[in-house]
């Protein structure tokens, strides 16, 4: 089982920036991919970025230009920089892993709790 605590978060004004931190701790797994998703108001929860064990990296389009994410020398620890951020960045981030069990499970999906980035004035 894995466990992701997430840092970072908060209210920023328009143009702002702010930088997500997750940790991944546990045992009985390997980490395949690593990312952020997130979930306003009313929307659906939707891929931000993620990061593949590779050091291959997805953005959505949106944010492109804009978010940086990264991973911890350890692999354990992802981090997305966000900047000139704008309202519609407004939502609930989700770190995830995705990860294969020791026992060969293929695809088993992990969450952190979650954290408000705000973006107004």
């Amino acid at each position: 089982q894995a466990q992701l605590v997430e840092s970072g978060g908060g209210l920023v004004q328009p143009g702002g920036s702010q930088r997500l931190s997750c940790e991944a701790s546990g045992s009985g797994f390997s980490i395949n991919a690593m990312g952020w998703y997130r979930q306003a108001p009313g929307k659906q929860r939707g891929l931000v970025a993620r990061i593949s064990r590779d050091g291959t990296i997805n953005y959505v389009d949106s944010v492109k230009g804009r978010f940086t994410i990264s991973r911890g020398n350890a692999k354990n620890t992802v981090y997305l920089q966000m900047n000139s951020l704008k309202p519609e960045d407004t939502a609930v981030y989700y770190c995830y892993v995705r990860a294969i069990l020791h026992d060969g499970t293929r695809d088993v999906d992990y969450w952190g709790q979650g954290t408000q980035v705000t973006v107004s004035s």
